[in-house]
């Protein structure tokens, strides 16, 4: 059965899950960090009305995403667990047929979401206080959501084989036709067309269409390249479950419902805000409603762009970890499973926290390159980077459980600590304004991740207190890279000016690459990179010529 295996299965999972991981950060973060830089001169050409069109923009997204969700409904990620799961048992004949039927029901889905969306599009705006002018942005989006549901299947699909390169390089190819249109399109409209902002975020949204057709073509391409080996695999199938094409669906659609609502967690606790904020400040301030758009943007559109780079790490990590946890539950490997679940959460703390605390060093610097000198849009950005943290580690905890097909808690945990936000939401918002409903965002979150936490223990027993004293060494690790992050920015704020953008700039990268140094070397120092990433880090040792 050796040769039957394809060349991720032949790696440890650790192995794996660190090289899955690394392919879907390039891809992931890459891809947002791209999304974030194009903010700049996006930023610039939109002048006095880049806080409003950055809400507007924003508001569209938000309703885009939760359609994308829907449009999709969860499929592509119960596929990929599917996938795995089949191809653990040496099913792949039933992978790839379920992998053809699931986009055909994908291209179906796609339609009549898109066309929902693009007839509702009056009503939304009007509920999510937007105005008209939220209208065609709503429309605009809609015409993505028509092809992205094929595209994401098409993803599941490599995601399910532990094959992430493809599904990493269609992500940046994606970005980058997205935002080559967009800031062309926004530059000819406000530099030398009309000079009309809602035009410009009108074509800016509609760039989501161009970067899905960008994504799908690379997708085919390795997946014409990979035809072969897999076919052979396809060929060689043990072919002992008998499965027919509605079973499979059904099967599938019902692994998918839990992938909708975890999936549309975050976007449905930005909705709340989306809808609540506004009509509560309304009512207890004397702000206009450009002033209200303009704090909208200040805690919601501006800091999203920055902090979901740093998220973007935990969902790479949680689409890795989702097949891996997957095919050793199936196999009833109860010890592989403890492990990958401890190194999983090892590894989002070894990430996440310098990521983090290296985004609040930088805050002020981060907050003038990518908008303008502000300290309110700092001191707001400091919160959403905490926040941010509870974000991540809900979408890895929330994926683990779903991968030990532990559903039902999931989504219970969820919907508990959805009711906590809506019940904290308009009382945090009286009292701290604009913070509210990060402070909201990030007691509901909270209380999803202990209680996701506290089900993982429990149902794989996986070692926490090796993990909890792994989780304060990096702790502790990250704030001694914090300090020395902070003493580097002392001293170069007496040669450079924070409410430059250039100077900014230059000060981001300095410090970065002090606290980013300081961070691998104690890491591979103290030999901690070895217990979670395995030979990779050996071979950073070596390169590095560290001992």
């Amino acid at each position: 059965m050796a040769e039957n295996k394809s060349p991720q299965q032949s790696l440890s999972a650790q192995e794996r899950m660190a090289r899955g991981s690394s392919w879907l950060t390039l891809g992931n973060v890459g891809s947002r960090l791209l999304g974030a830089i194009y903010v700049v001169p996006w930023f610039y050409w939109l002048g006095s009305d880049q806080y409003q069109a950055n809400a507007l923009f924003n508001m569209g997204y938000n309703f885009y995403a939760l359609f994308l969700m829907i449009s999709t409904a969860g499929i592509p990620a119960a596929f990929s667990k599917q996938t795995a799961h089949y191809n653990s048992l040496n099913e792949y004949a039933t992978s790839r047929r379920l992998f053809k039927n699931a986009l055909a029901v994908m291209a179906v889905f796609g339609a009549i979401c898109s066309g929902v969306m693009y007839l509702s599009a009056p009503w939304l705006a009007s509920i999510s206080g937007g105005g008209s002018d939220l209208i065609p942005v709503i429309r605009s989006l809609s015409v993505a959501v028509l092809i992205i549901p094929c595209m994401s299947i098409i993803r599941g699909y490599f995601q399910g084989q532990h094959d992430m390169m493809p599904y990493a390089i269609s992500q940046l190819a994606e970005q980058v036709a997205r935002i080559f249109y967009m800031l062309l399109a926004t530059f000819f409209i406000m530099k030398v067309g009309s000079g009309k902002y809602v035009e410009a975020v009108v074509q800016s949204t509609f760039a989501a269409f161009l970067g899905a057709i960008a994504s799908i073509l690379v997708l085919l391409y390795f997946f014409q390249k990979n035809r072969v080996r897999m076919d052979y695999l396809v060929e060689h199938s043990a072919n002992k479950v008998k499965l027919d094409t509605k079973e499979l669906i059904l099967e599938t659609i019902r692994e998918a419902i839990p992938f909708i609502i975890i999936g549309t967690g975050i976007t449905i606790f930005k909705l709340v805000d989306q809808v609540t904020f506004v009509r509560t400040m309304q009512g207890f301030t004397t702000y206009s409603e450009s002033q209200l758009q303009k704090l909208f943007s200040i805690f919601s559109a501006n800091p999203d762009k920055l902090t979901m780079v740093v998220i973007g790490l935990a969902t790479s990590m949680a689409s890795t970890g989702l097949p891996l946890i997957t095919e050793a539950t199936t196999l009833n490997r109860r010890d592989d499973l403890a492990k990958l679940i401890s190194n999983n959460l090892q590894l989002f703390a070894f990430v996440m926290l310098p990521a983090t605390f290296g985004m609040m060093v930088l805050a002020y610097p981060l907050n003038t390159f990518f908008y303008a000198p502000s300290h309110l849009g700092t001191q707001v950005l400091l919160v959403a980077c905490i926040a941010g943290l509870f974000l991540g580690l809900y979408s890895m905890t929330s994926s683990m459980l779903q991968g030990m097909y532990e559903n039902g808690s999931a989504i219970a945990y969820f919907v508990i600590g959805l009711l906590v936000k809506l019940l904290v939401q308009y009382p945090l918002i009286r009292v701290y304004e604009v913070y509210g409903p990060l402070f909201s965002t990030m007691i509901g979150f909270a209380v999803i991740c202990g209680l996701n936490l506290w089900k993982l223990q429990k149902v794989s027993r996986f070692n926490a207190v090796l993990t909890f004293r792994r989780v304060v060494l990096i702790f502790l690790m990250s704030l001694g890279m914090t300090v020395l992050a902070l003493v580097t920015r002392q001293i170069l704020g007496i040669f450079l000016n924070t409410n430059s953008k250039m100077q900014s700039l230059v000060m981001i990268l300095l410090v970065a690459a002090v606290g980013g140094g300081v961070y691998v070397f104690m890491a591979l120092k103290t030999r901690l990179a070895d217990k979670l990433l395995g030979n990779m880090a050996d071979t950073i040792r070596r390169k590095l010529h560290l001992k």
